[in-house]
């Protein structure tokens, strides 16, 4: 097997602890569970341990009880890199959908995901402890370094009063009145800044709240294409374009 084919298929785990050479880590039941009568590994197997903080380390499983793996923290084998200071905000959708999106955020690069309630949110209902476990399981396997936070759910007011001004709003405008995504994001591309994405419900926004961002100084709408599109699609299309042409998608897999 090539080393390409392995970094692909190696088992890599997300811990909060930290992570240095010779240290010893519990890790938590489900953890172990996954390891031992999923992957079926034992003492002496390896695994990557990550924690957003300290880099990537090859850990050795040095005691294997059941319900119980420690492992022991070797060699670092990548640093902790900057990532792209991406936020997605958006309206709730259905929980499997939500669960989708989680994922597929987390895959692209966000670093930040934030639930909106708007006027037409169909549900307010927001499981934040499950997004959070979607969110680990795809860091765990796009190989990224970090795990996105994932913020409680906000009012609509509330986002906007709490937003931090000095970040630009890319806001997904489903009337057909923004400037095309990509041209947005040729001009960001040239002037690199904290950034957020924000669509809305299935429905779209409703036109007051549309008048309330047209008024900020840091929203910009943007139009995602001739087609009305998913609540889903709407937030990973924004994402994947502004990665491409204005994010870390320019750069090669390390």
């Amino acid at each position: 097997m090539s080393d390409t084919k392995a970094s692909f298929t190696r088992l890599r785990l997300y811990v909060d602890d930290d992570l240095t050479t010779g240290m010893a880590l519990p890790l938590s039941r489900d953890q172990s569970h996954y390891l031992q009568n999923v992957m079926r590994r034992g003492e002496g197997d390896r695994v990557a341990l990550f924690n957003g903080r300290d880099g990537e380390y090859w850990a050795q499983i040095v005691a294997a009880k059941r319900g119980a793996v420690i492992v022991e923290a070797a060699e670092q084998l990548r640093p902790q890199t900057p990532e792209p200071d991406l936020w997605l905000a958006f309206a709730p959708i259905k929980r499997a959908a939500l669960a989708f999106l989680t994922a597929k955020a987390t895959e692209l690069g966000v670093s930040k995901l934030i639930p909106v309630l708007t006027a037409r949110t169909n549900s307010e209902r927001v499981n934040t402890k499950r997004l959070r476990a979607n969110a680990i399981e795809a860091a765990e396997q796009s190989e990224r370094l970090s795990v996105p936070e994932i913020a409680e759910p906000l009012k609509f007011q509330k986002f906007l009063r709490d937003w931090p001004v000095d970040r630009r709003l890319l806001v997904g405008d489903e009337t057909g009145t923004g400037r095309p995504v990509a041209e947005i994001a040729r001009q960001l591309a040239q002037t690199p800044g904290s950034l957020a994405v924000m669509t809305g419900p299935e429905g779209g926004f409703a036109p007051d709240e549309l008048d309330q961002l047209g008024e900020l100084p840091f929203v910009t709408s943007i139009g995602l294409g001739p087609r009305v599109l998913r609540a889903d699609t709407a937030a990973l299309a924004a994402l994947s374009v502004v990665q491409a042409i204005a994010g870390d998608w320019t750069s090669t897999r390390s």
